[in-house]
């Protein structure tokens, strides 16, 4: 992978030059840096966090969070209010706001276009078209709408095109600001999904249709910003969106009376209109030294996500060094509703299958995987073990939860191998398969530093238990599309939450899931059933007891191997006001002010 350097790729632009702030430029600039590149800005193509982060700001869904609600707590968008349910949860009523227009676009032919319920239909219906192939398919397929997976399964047959403008009796504009929505089983959470904004934003059929291919790289949206400038995997600049309705922040939040940095924060911005900054510029800096090196040199006023490698220096003993606190930094350190793993290809030769041979390769490896020095050496102690999928901070999520997933046996990794036949057949200190033919592993990665380190100590761990492993490398985007179309055998990254509920982590195991978010193409029906039961079911001790039922089939068959929930720090100069971290969304962009 070639490496960027900081310099290079935060030149484009003044307000980008190291010491320019408000007052040199008279604008309010947020400047920071993600660690990998962006895919596409249409929200039916997406599922990287960083594509999801950008189309938050620009398209918006029917619902959010409240910005400073801890636990979260959903809130309208663009919907008015929240959802009319029926007693069986089988019947939903979703009423839009007046007044609320998108961003000035040549395919409005200078009208003034604003946000209507049919927009959402046809936005929902794009998701079920087979041709876009959308990631979120699988998603809004399990909310059950009347006569649409009928319709998407026999277009798939046929071949036909998506007839936009067909009738769907579970996705329906009742009117021009009502939406109606009739399932075909109890949904009690049925709103959940929608609040990811970034994911079911509303766009426009005429955008859509006025840039065939291209609707990745030309989002237009009611957002607070719109994209103004796009230089792929390079730079991604936002500026306030002018048609963006008036929204004032103490009408966006409300945080507990006991909350005594949300009430801080309620007050110290009452009457501020959103979006308090005027433009946000995006570098994409994937090695931790240049990241953290254009943070302080001033070229970015914002760093998510402090890399491991600079913990010790700029927060020892978990507190900002005063040398950084002189100059007026400030410091965000919290646990996250993440999980970092190793997935495991289920249809690979190798890795994948559900007879027990297979099933003891994998939990093996996840024994003899060495999360204790991960953790406290190369992550700096920024992290807990990770017990199962689920993530801090959602329903089914136990704290004190202690599993398999966890520990650390090489030992017993051994053992398992020895039991089940994967030995050394040769003597040259590797094991062979059952087949005889040696065992390697292959395992996809990309070459920044911090990847390379975690790489070197898993290929140690594996290595003391007699297994060889080869490491392919590719630029993460690429990775990502192999993982998506299941053409790789192990690789190792992270999930961020997105909802309060523990389901969506459940739904990374879900049959129904493959070719979305089921990275593993794991299919168990004990497991499907468990799932589908789940969505029905409201919250309480039977669910409960079904999820940590799916946890124990999660370990026993070990698709995953999940390694840790992260702490994560991020960093921003003093000029930067009002940040604070969300658990679970990635829209906060609008909340901060740039002074």
């Amino acid at each position: 992978m070639k490496r960027r350097s900081f310099l290079g790729s935060t030149a484009a632009g003044l307000a980008l030059q190291p010491g320019l702030g408000t007052a040199q430029t008279g604008q309010k600039v947020l400047r920071y840096a993600f660690q990998k590149a962006e895919t596409s800005f249409d929200p039916a193509q997406v599922t990287d966090i960083y594509s999801r982060i950008v189309i938050s700001h620009i398209l918006e869904g029917l619902y959010t969070y409240d910005h400073l609600a801890r636990p979260p707590r959903l809130k309208a968008l663009t919907a008015d209010g929240p959802p009319e349910g029926s007693a069986d949860f089988k019947t939903w009523i979703v009423r839009l706001k007046p007044g609320t227009f998108f961003g000035d676009d040549p395919a409005f032919k200078g009208r003034k276009r604003e946000l209507v319920a049919e927009d959402y239909v046809y936005s929902f219906k794009r998701i079920a078209d087979p041709k876009v192939n959308s990631s979120s398919w699988g998603e809004l397929e399990e909310v059950g709408l009347l006569g649409l997976k009928e319709y998407r399964d026999s277009l798939r047959k046929s071949k036909a095109d998506f007839d936009y403008d067909k009738p769907i009796e579970g996705l329906r504009a009742l009117d021009r600001y009502t939406l109606q929505f009739k399932l075909s089983e109890p949904r009690p959470r049925f709103i959940d999904p929608f609040a990811q904004t970034e994911l079911y934003a509303a766009v426009a059929r005429e955008v859509i249709e006025a840039y065939p291919s291209r609707s990745g790289e030309h989002p237009v949206g009611t957002g607070p910003f719109k994209l103004k400038d796009w230089r792929r995997s390079s730079l991604i600049v936002l500026e306030r969106n002018p048609n963006h309705r008036e929204r004032f922040y103490e009408q966006e939040v409300q945080p507990a009376d006991d909350d005594a940095e949300g009430q801080e924060l309620l007050q110290r911005f009452k009457g501020r209109r959103l979006p308090m900054v005027d433009r946000v510029e995006v570098s994409i800096i994937e090695e931790d030294q240049p990241r953290w090196l254009a943070f302080q040199n001033g070229e970015q006023n914002f760093l998510e996500r402090l890399a491991a490698a600079y913990i010790n220096q700029a927060l020892p003993n978990n507190k900002l060094a005063p040398g950084l606190k002189k100059k007026g930094f400030q410091a965000y350190r919290s646990l996250v509703s993440d999980v970092y793993f190793t997935v495991f290809n289920m249809e690979d030769p190798v890795i994948g299958g559900y007879t027990a041979e297979k099933v003891a390769l994998r939990r093996a490896i996840g024994l003899a995987t060495n999360i204790y020095a991960e953790i406290g050496n190369l992550r700096r102690g920024q992290a807990i073990p990770a017990q199962s999928m689920f993530l801090p901070y959602t329903y089914g999520y136990d704290p004190a939860a202690k599993s398999e997933m966890s520990e650390y046996d090489p030992a017993r990794a051994k053992a398992l191998l020895d039991l089940y036949g994967y030995v050394d057949r040769d003597g040259d200190g590797w094991r062979e398969g059952l087949d005889g033919k040696p065992l390697v592993l292959e395992s996809l990665t990309t070459s920044d530093l911090t990847q390379r380190q975690i790489d070197e100590l898993w290929q140690k761990n594996m290595a003391a238990v007699g297994l060889q492993v080869r490491f392919k490398t590719g630029q993460w985007p690429d990775n990502y599309k192999a993982l998506s179309a299941g053409q790789y055998q192990i690789w190792s990254l992270a999930n961020s939450g997105s909802l309060p509920d523990g389901q969506d982590a459940m739904s990374s195991m879900a049959t129904s899931r493959i070719g979305s978010y089921n990275f593993a193409h794991f299919s168990l029906a004990a497991y499907d059933e468990i799932y589908e039961r789940c969505s029905a079911l409201p919250n309480g001790p039977e669910r409960l007891a079904l999820m940590a039922e799916a946890r124990r089939l999660s370990i026993v068959y070990m698709p995953w191997k999940c390694r840790g929930h992260r702490f994560v720090t991020d960093l921003a100069h003093a000029e930067v006001q009002g940040y604070r971290r969300p658990p679970l969304w990635v829209n906060w962009w609008e909340y901060v002010d740039v002074t």
